[in-house]
């Protein structure tokens, strides 16, 4: 089981962005739960979603998968995934797998909520909720 804690950030205009940080590895034994997750906030609570890889030290191709299927689970939300402050030991695994190029990457957690399509005139209103899945 892999830890996972959630931030609801909320947009001035309303838009809920969902800020996921899952601690530990994101591989063959965790990516399963750590996929069921994801597809759950997307389809129930927003299908923006940020997954900060900073507490995640490894990754293997399981753990990309979940990544993959929550990238386009967003899309077919009409939402958006970014990824923020990859673990430098997980960095290598996207770039040797160039996954670095298929998803958006940034190297803090408040660009990637920056990068968020919004309504106009909108911004980061600072309201937040946090909770530990």
């Amino acid at each position: 089981m892999i830890p996972i804690e959630q931030v609801t950030h909320t947009t001035s205009d309303g838009t809920a962005i969902i800020v996921l940080t899952p601690s530990g590895r994101l591989d063959i034994r965790t990516a399963w739960q750590f996929r069921l997750e994801l597809q759950q906030c997307i389809s129930k609570l927003s299908p923006h979603v940020v997954i900060n890889l900073s507490q995640v030290s490894f990754v293997d191709s399981s753990g990309l998968t979940a990544l993959v299927a929550g990238m386009r689970d967003a899309d077919k939300n009409q939402g958006s995934f970014r990824i923020c402050e990859v673990h430098p030991e997980s960095r290598l695994v996207f770039e040797v797998t160039m996954m670095d190029s298929v998803f958006e990457i940034y190297e803090t957690e408040q660009k990637a909520l920056e990068t968020i399509p919004r309504g106009r005139n909108a911004g980061a209103s600072g309201n937040s909720e946090k909770a530990a899945i």
